[in-house]
């Protein structure tokens, strides 16, 4: 008699287990990639910010760009924002006339804190700028602004096979 029992529960088993295998294949199928999401929305206020710097930096120049994206932020050294104008105005000699931007990613760390990187195409080499946001009350305002040329060698860095078989 146990014997019956025994048969009637693997038998049970066998298809709920089937079921549930399947369920999960196919609902792992229907999952998009994560190399295949769409980019986050834009956030309004941030967006806006940024547009303006970039219509400014291509137009009027660096110090421009880089003085009235800053008015948001009333913490501001001018004495760092000077350093990081010489900065990226001595990287826009030698790289030539900027031709245009691509955004490289978006990251929204909570609904005060996002990032937004770019790349910036020049005439000799590309470039790339990073802002990083933060809305403490009701107003998004620049945190950190960063300017570099090291695009290109971070990208043939991350193509590196550096595991172990």
């Amino acid at each position: 008699m146990r014997y019956t029992y025994f048969k009637a529960f693997k038998s049970l088993f066998f298809i709920v287990s089937a079921l549930v295998f399947t369920g999960n294949v196919a609902l792992a199928q229907t999952q998009p990639a994560a190399a295949t999401t769409t980019p986050a929305a834009p956030v309004a206020g941030v967006q806006t910010h940024i547009d303006k710097f970039f219509k400014e930096y291509d137009k009027q120049g660096t110090a421009r760009a880089v003085v009235d994206i800053f008015k948001t932020n009333k913490l501001m050294d001018s004495t760092r924002l000077t350093g990081l104008i010489v900065k990226i105005d001595s990287m826009r000699s030698i790289i030539g006339k900027y031709l245009g931007k691509d955004l490289i990613m978006q990251r929204k760390a909570s609904n005060s804190l996002v990032l937004y990187s770019y790349l910036l195409k020049h005439e000799s080499q590309p470039a790339r700028i990073t802002f990083m946001f933060y809305k403490p009350k009701n107003e998004w305002e620049i945190y950190r602004l960063y300017f570099d040329v090291d695009v290109d060698s971070e990208l043939a860095e991350s193509s590196r096979v550096t595991g172990k078989p």
